[in-house]
C-alpha cells in the first residue's frame, strides 16, 4: 500500500505546525509524526491555524525520533529528509525506491541535523530561482508532499 507520512522535527511555530496539519489533510498523507519539541494541536495557536484539520489528520506525538525512525524504517518505509546537502537530490528528479515514504522535515532555522541526516535513507531538496537558498518549512512541505504523492502515484 503507497503510503506518506510527515515527520515534523522541532518545529518552533505553532502556526506552521497547524499548516502543516492542513496540508496533511489536503494532499492525503496518511500520518502526521510529530517529534523533539514540536508542538501538537492540544496548543490553542495550532489548532486555531489547523481550521479542524487535526481532527481529520492521524498523528502521533514522539519526543524520541530516533526511536521513531528505526520503527517506520522497520516497516517498510523509506526516510527522505528535505533538505539543502551535497548528498540531496533535486525533488524533480528524484525517484522513489519504495512506496513507502516517510518524510522528515527539520527546524525552521537550522533545518535537519548532520546526526538525522545521516539516519535518512535519501535526501532532497527544492530546486529554486531566487536569491533566498530557503522556503518557509510548511511551505516546503506543501510542495515537497504534493510531488511526492504524484511519484508514488506513478508507482
Amino acid at each position: 500500500m503507497k503510503e506518506l507520512h510527515l515527520i515534523a522535527h522541532n518545529i518552533r511555530s505553532t502556526e506552521n505546525v497547524g499548516a502543516l496539519f492542513r496540508t496533511c489533510d489536503s494532499l492525503g498523507v496518511t500520518k502526521l509524526w510529530l517529534t523533539g519539541y514540536t508542538p501538537g494541536p492540544d496548543h490553542a495557536k495550532v489548532k486555531k491555524t489547523a481550521l479542524g484539520a487535526e481532527k481529520s489528520v492521524a498523528f502521533e506525538k514522539v519526543v524520541n525520533i530516533e526511536e521513531l525512525l528505526p520503527k517506520l524504517k522497520a516497516q517498510g518505509f523509506s526516510i527522505v529528509g528535505l533538505e539543502l546537502d551535497d548528498k540531496a537530490q533535486a525533488l524533480d528528479r528524484y525517484k522513489p525506491s519504495k512506496d513507502k515514504l516517510a518524510l522528515l522535515l527539520g527546524n525552521e532555522v537550522e533545518g535537519i541535523t548532520p546526526y538525522l541526516r545521516e539516519q535518512c535513507d535519501e535526501l532532497v531538496f527544492i530546486q529554486q530561482e531566487g536569491v533566498k537558498e530557503s522556503l518557509n518549512v510548511s511551505v516546503a512541505a506543501g510542495i515537497a508532499c504534493y510531488a511526492l504523492m504524484l511519484k508514488l502515484k506513478q508507482l
